[in-house]
């Protein structure tokens, strides 16, 4: 149901803002036009999947994420470039020419996974 697509666009990538504090920037899988056995997803449902959606891709790291060594004391959940898996209707969602991003506390990486194919949520 979701693209793996770990690349950002280059006009987009210039627009991307800079998470502050301890916040994530985090871009979720894209949801795929059809589903594995052909369907086309109306337009309605892939917006409420990709509101609902609880993987993607580390883009940026805000400067105080991880640095709290009491709530970390084994160090950072994730690093940038990783696929993470958040908690569902987390964060600020916002979009950058059609391309949802959102901002998430460090805190809410639940997992890291290697590969996002396959996942989907329950």
């Amino acid at each position: 149901m979701y693209s793996a697509e770990k690349t950002v666009d280059e006009d987009i990538a210039r627009k991307i803002p800079e998470p502050t504090g301890y916040k994530l920037l985090i871009k979720p899988l894209e949801v795929k036009e059809k589903t594995d056995s052909g369907i086309y997803m109306p337009d309605a449902l892939k917006n409420a999947e990709q509101t609902a959606s609880v993987i993607g891709f580390v883009v940026k790291a805000g400067p105080d994420a991880y640095k709290d060594t009491d709530k970390f004391p084994n160090g950072p959940y994730c690093k940038e470039g990783d696929f993470v898996i958040f908690r569902s209707y987390s964060g600020t969602r916002f979009k950058i020419d059609k391309q949802e991003f959102r901002l998430i506390n460090d805190d809410t990486v639940e997992a890291v996974v290697d590969d996002p194919r396959g996942y989907t949520r329950a």
